[in-house]
């Protein structure tokens, strides 16, 4: 074998097995998540990240994919999910001001204050899913998100 068609064998077989690490790298994504207006800094923020059809409502947050439990500054908050596979989601937001892990309910509505992407007002004929509340994420995003409270 030539020493040229040698050298262009290497330069080709290292591309290739670059090649899943460079795309892997690019494949990812943050979802920077925030919640201002909040009316205490009682107890804690639960951001639930949901990637699957049929997961939300999800009354005891058990069927998310990536949770993070958030302490609240003046009435606000924020967190980011790094590394996520580019995909559709869905941000599910409790004002968990109790910290007792669960939607708190009244008669029928939540006590606590819960919010959705995609969700400006909630009531008993709109109800949450996922489908309704869930966006395409192909590149690094902030949320905002609004907390509504019954």
């Amino acid at each position: 074998m030539k020493q040229k068609d040698f050298l262009d064998k290497l330069v080709y077989t290292s591309i290739l097995l670059t090649m899943p690490i460079i795309l892997s790298a690019n494949s990812s994504v943050s979802l920077d998540v925030s919640v201002d207006n909040l009316r205490n800094s009682k107890g804690v923020i639960r951001f639930a990240l949901y990637n699957k059809d049929g997961s939300i409502p999800d009354k005891y947050y058990t069927k998310y994919y990536k949770k993070n439990i958030v302490k609240i500054i003046r009435n606000s908050s924020h967190t980011t999910f790094k590394n996520l596979p580019k995909g559709r989601y869905a941000i599910s937001i409790l004002h968990d001001e109790n910290s007792n892990g669960k939607i708190d309910k009244g008669m029928i509505l939540p006590k606590e204050g819960v919010g959705f992407s995609n969700y400006k007002s909630i009531n008993i004929l709109n109800k949450p899913t996922f489908k309704k509340v869930s966006f395409e994420l192909n590149k690094d995003t902030k949320k905002k998100i609004k907390v509504i409270y019954f």
